[in-house]
């Protein structure tokens, strides 16, 4: 009987992850407002234990204030980066005409030397022009697509929706997310509560500091990257920089991008030897204070997954479940990294455990 409802259990686990696949494109902006609600709830139940003389602050009141400050905050970075970001995009479309000139009439003769494949002809002149208006095609494309009624339109006006919908559904999980965690508990059965109860505490510490430490460390690299590559001088300081520093959740992945992405650009821009050592030793400090300072101090090591555990973790979901499954890949594999440390606890303090043991030392 016992092992009949174990392959129930297991039944119903499988029948639940291919509902969950899908639906993947329904439940991933409900995900996403749990996620963002998960955050903001520490935030708010400290505002509700805010008093002003007798009155104190009531959850919906806190919710709307932390939701006001988000949004201001938003609205200022969007004033403050986007036209940077806009401007850098302009500047990286302006240039790669030109890239593709230097890269038909200088690297591709220089290779052909260099190699000795001077009689092959590659139809230079072809290339360039093809380039060139491709690229004016892509261009096009991209300015001219919030005019254009497709697949793409809507596509856009799906995301449109999620967008509307993920603050909505954020503001009502906020609001009641004590309740519904509540009401979770008293669904869990009478013997294993206790149990359940500890580990549910260890996860949310542990999720709790590497979500909010992670992005943290995302966003200080993401700057420390964008700065020194500023001061090197390259054009495409902010793009490269920032984006090398959203990649960084997967390790090595945003400096890998950042430096290639870098390096590239330099050899358009500046065509010499110094500026990539520079951009090279900018990379360099960022990995420094990354695995120094930014992840000691403000992720540390409570999480405790291994970087080879957290890319298969990042690819495995994605290839599972798309976006969502890069959204819950992390999260997922932190809760499941406590589960087998509490496993492993358990198997140590075990008759198993400790009969394997006596049986070792007799031999």
């Amino acid at each position: 009987m016992p092992e009949s409802r174990h392959w129930l259990a297991l039944v119903l686990v499988a029948g639940l992850l291919w509902l969950v696949h899908l639906l993947t494109p329904v439940i991933t902006p409900f995900m996403a407002a749990a996620a963002l609600a998960y955050l903001g709830d520490p935030l708010v139940d400290r505002l509700e234990k805010v008093h002003i003389f007798r009155w104190r602050l009531s959850r919906s009141l806190a919710v709307v204030l932390v939701f006001g400050v988000i949004f201001l905050a938003l609205a200022a970075a969007a004033l403050l980066l986007l036209p940077v970001l806009l401007e850098q995009l302009r500047h990286l479309m302006n240039r790669v005409p030109q890239w593709s000139a230097w890269l038909v009439d200088t690297a591709l003769p220089w290779l052909q030397a260099r190699l000795g494949l001077a009689s092959l002809d590659i139809g230079g002149e072809s290339l360039k022009e093809g380039l060139s208006a491709y690229w004016k095609e892509a261009s096009s494309a991209l300015f001219g697509v919030l005019g254009t009624i497709s697949a793409g339109g809507q596509a856009m006006l799906r995301w449109l929706m999620n967008l509307i919908l993920i603050p909505v559904v954020t503001f009502y999980l906020l609001r009641d997310w004590d309740k519904l965690v509540e009401g979770v508990r008293t669904l869990l059965p009478v013997a294993g509560e206790p149990t359940v109860s500890r580990l549910a505490g260890e996860i949310d510490g542990v999720l709790g500091a590497f979500l909010r430490g992670q992005l943290m460390v995302m966003l200080a690299l993401g700057l420390v990257y964008t700065f020194g590559l500023w001061f090197v001088g390259l054009d495409l300081a902010f793009i490269i920089g920032m984006g090398a520093g959203l990649l960084s959740v997967v390790p090595y992945l945003g400096t890998l991008f950042g430096v290639i992405a870098a390096l590239i650009a330099a050899a358009f821009q500046f065509r010499d030897v110094f500026h990539p050592v520079m951009i090279l030793a900018v990379f360099l400090l960022g990995q420094s204070l990354e695995g120094m300072v930014l992840t000691p101090k403000l992720v540390g090591d409570r999480v405790g997954l291994h970087p080879v555990v957290v890319i298969f973790a990042v690819l495995a979901g994605g290839q599972l479940f798309g976006f969502l499954g890069i959204l819950l890949a992390l999260p997922i594999a932190a809760a499941l990294n406590v589960v087998v440390r509490h496993a492993h606890r358990q198997y140590r303090g075990s008759m198993l455990f400790r009969d394997a043991a006596v049986e070792d030392g007799e031999n």
